[in-house]
């Protein structure tokens, strides 16, 4: 299963284009739609750029890597709308957190309601070294969880 054109979509609104590298709030290098990786290496710097093509095709490797931790960890059959929702949260908390989840846990369990909810925790960032609630996570996991629960 792979992400379908609307989950690449869904996950495009959240993450946002930036052409510049900047700290997110969690103080992360990323440029692009979410793109992290390549800082430590040297591939990417402060005062890096990217065009909307690179930026997808950099998106589009993420969420390769995304969407087979979805694929190995999850033990149910999936809809959709159901594997759009768990990769666009994997594509923000990576695919160590999300194998540690409760929502993995619960849906594994055959829980999707359990599961759905459990998107929920998953609203909070290290901001000055406090872990602390983030408006802008509240919101995606929201909308990941309506997603997941409803495909809406």
């Amino acid at each position: 299963m792979q992400v379908s054109h609307a989950g690449l979509q869904f996950i495009k609104a959240w993450e946002g284009f930036e052409a510049e590298a900047y700290r997110d709030v969690a103080g992360v290098w990323t440029i692009g739609y979410g793109h992290t990786e390549g800082f430590r290496d040297g591939r990417f710097a402060e005062g890096a750029a990217v065009s909307e093509d690179e930026a997808m095709a950099l998106l589009r490797e993420d969420l390769g890597r995304r969407e087979k931790a979805v694929r190995e960890a999850v033990r149910v059959r999936l809809r959709q709308h159901e594997f759009d929702a768990l990769a666009s949260l994997v594509y923000n908390i990576g695919a160590g957190g999300f194998r540690r989840s409760t929502v993995l846990r619960r849906l594994n369990a055959g829980d999707r309601t359990g599961a759905g909810d459990a998107f929920l925790m998953w609203n909070k960032a290290r901001v000055g070294g406090v872990l602390r609630a983030v408006r802008g996570l509240t919101r995606r996991r929201r909308a990941e969880r309506a997603l997941f629960l409803g495909g809406g």
